[in-house]
């Protein structure tokens, strides 16, 4: 029992926050999400991230027989699809680094809508958007512990008024308040992104995706830190 006396206690580990979770990442992807859904709403009159609402234009034009309408709407439903199977299949393979590489992907696919913007066909971006939105709604999960969602804020929403309402109820959970914010913060941030996908996608359409992008890059290298190798010299605590 000498070695465990109050004189030397051990200090328990706490394994730290993966960069994925952290709070500037969530409103970095929240910003971006919002802006995408934004940009492929104005040039395509799809919604990128929300494939719920393109599963009801489809089967409501679908049902009022408007063949063409209706298949307007499969490519972005076919291509999250595809995103959220990479996505699964990055995570099985490489694990906790599957954060990175999916960013490292859909840069490189933004990068090749924007270029193909004024040369292919309106259904290339269609498709190259949503996968990115997939992509980035299943690797990127959860934001300080808590589970949310960076390219749709409905969850989001409920979940601040949730927090909000037990803060009111006396509710003595504690960080309930913090992550009450967050919720609020990442729906701002969403709100924020779709204003500025609406202002640039108007005005400069040719350059409309290097904000995105650029905010992709930033939470790579968010990420990237994050993952630095712990120096060889490094000592733990011990009694």
């Amino acid at each position: 029992m000498g070695a465990m006396n109050s004189a030397s206690p051990i200090r328990a580990a706490v394994p730290p926050m993966r960069g994925e979770e952290a709070l500037r990442v969530a409103l970095l992807l929240g910003f971006t999400g919002g802006y995408l859904d934004t940009y492929s709403w104005i040039t395509h009159g799809v919604l990128a991230n929300a494939q719920t609402a393109n599963l009801v234009f489809l089967w409501v034009n679908a049902t009022a027989g408007r063949w063409e309408q209706a298949l307007h709407f499969v490519p972005p439903l076919f291509a999250f699809f595809v995103g959220v199977t990479i996505a699964s299949w990055l995570r099985r393979v490489i694990g906790d680094r599957a954060g990175q590489l999916s960013l490292v992907v859909e840069v490189v696919v933004l990068v090749i809508v924007a270029i193909l913007h004024n040369h292919a066909p309106g259904i290339a971006g269609t498709l190259g958007i949503s996968m990115v939105a997939a992509m980035q709604t299943s690797i990127f999960t959860r934001v300080e512990g808590a589970a949310y969602s960076s390219v749709m804020i409905t969850g989001n929403f409920r979940q601040a008024i949730e927090g909000a309402f037990a803060l009111a109820a006396g509710d003595p959970q504690g960080g309930l308040l913090r992550r009450s914010c967050i919720y609020v913060g990442v729906c701002a941030a969403f709100g924020t992104g779709a204003a500025a996908g609406a202002f640039f996608t108007e005005r400069v359409p040719r350059a409309t995706l290097v904000i995105p992008v650029a905010a992709l890059s930033l939470v790579l290298l968010l990420c990237r830190r994050s993952h630095a190798p712990v120096p060889a010299n490094a000592e733990v605590e011990r009694a």
